[in-house]
């Protein structure tokens, strides 16, 4: 910050020795804060806290606050007379950038000892480029001296100088760039070659892993088409089958008593009889077989599933199986269905678990025939 801030309404100077160090009184004005105040005079809201004895962030017109001047650093540091930057753009490398300046890639890392990696440069930041001597280029830190750099790399003070275009040493400060002519940056070199391995190891593992997943993927989407096919070859026989099994119909409409039906259960009870149960009482279209939540259901006969869900007529979950022929059986009330639409069954094959689902009053299976529609007695067809 410069002193010139000071000639802000309701300040003052108040600068002590030595002159580079002082304070800015400002008497705080209507609609302050103390953040906007830390912005406009470029310094740590605490700094001014701690320098005017506060002990919370408000403040109140007419105050007097202690602000600390701070001396603004110069960012621009003094660069060799044979060193030029360079603004990366997308799709350069350390390679690439190394051939357009006529540079090995050891002599680009030596000017630039601070990169990360020779394979990633980051768009829009800066390169140094050596356009005359190649060697080292280091930043001078706090307190050290060209002496000190000469020393320490095995140069003579005037070397350096001449490679820097130095008169005295007191024409570079600390933050400067120094380049040291002739020396290499052959160990930074070599990690950086040493990380460029690293990550071409990650991504081959990186890709053998995709491969390997790609692979696993491919594999199970094979087993399953096939899986699938043999599936599809089971349902055209059992069609194939049935159709051939099928016996003929002597009429439309005509029962064939016993025409290869089982019991759709192992163990039940019989509650309910096929026709109308009472006077006032609706006509049953199936019989009633009751047995404990969770009995296996069983198809009473081969066929394909036609539905496999909940029944909107009070079913509950239910599975109607065609048989062809124009004839269909339904079992009802389950708990639990274990076939899906399209499915072709065998007889005998489990499709579902006893329940008490819609109208129900306890566990049973409703199971039903019908034959064009039209529900028949099914004990007409059971053995």
């Amino acid at each position: 910050m410069g002193l010139a801030q000071a000639n802000l309404p309701g300040t003052e100077i108040a600068v002590d020795s030595p002159a580079r160090k002082g304070w800015v009184m400002y008497t705080v004005q209507p609609g302050d804060t103390l953040s906007q105040i830390a912005r406009r005079y470029r310094v740590d809201a605490r700094a001014i806290m701690y320098s005017s004895g506060l002990e919370g962030v408000a403040i109140r017109p007419g105050q007097v606050l202690r602000i600390p001047l701070v001396e603004e650093a110069n960012d621009e540091a003094r660069l060799p007379p044979g060193v030029r930057t360079y603004i990366v753009r997308r799709g350069d490398t350390v390679q690439s950038v190394a051939n357009r300046f006529d540079l090995t890639v050891l002599g680009l890392v030596s000017a630039n000892p601070g990169l990360p990696s020779l394979d990633r440069l980051e768009v829009g930041s800066t390169l140094y480029i050596p356009t005359g001597e190649p060697g080292l280029l280091v930043r001078l830190k706090q307190g050290e001296t060209i002496q000190d750099l000469a020393s320490r790399f095995g140069l003579s003070v005037t070397e350096l100088a001449k490679a820097n275009d130095l008169n005295s040493p007191t024409d570079v400060q600390a933050g400067d760039l120094v380049l040291l002519p002739g020396v290499q940056a052959k160990t930074t070199y070599g990690r950086l070659l040493q990380i460029r391995e690293a990550e071409r190891k990650a991504r081959e593992e990186e890709e053998r892993r995709l491969a390997e997943e790609r692979r696993q993927r491919e594999e199970a989407r094979r087993k399953q088409l096939e899986e699938q096919r043999r599936l599809e070859q089971q349902a055209r026989a059992r069609q194939q089958q049935q159709v051939q099994s099928q016996p003929r119909l002597r009429r439309a409409n005509a029962v064939v008593a016993a025409a290869g039906y089982r019991w759709p259960m192992s163990s039940f009870t019989i509650t309910t009889y096929f026709g109308r149960r009472g006077v006032f009482q609706r006509f049953h279209t199936g019989i009633d077989l009751a047995a404990p939540a969770g009995t296996p259901i069983y198809a009473a006969r081969a066929g394909q599933v036609e539905t496999a869900g909940w029944s909107r007529f009070g079913y509950g979950l239910h599975v109607i199986l065609d048989h062809g022929g124009a004839q269909e059986t339904l079992y009802g009330h389950m708990s639990r269905i274990a076939v899906r639409p399209g499915q072709w069954v065998a007889r005998g094959e489990l499709i579902g678990y006893v329940g008490s689902t819609g109208w129900s009053t306890g566990p049973h299976l409703h199971f039903e025939v019908r034959v064009g529609g039209a529900a028949r007695n099914p004990m007409a067809f059971l053995p």
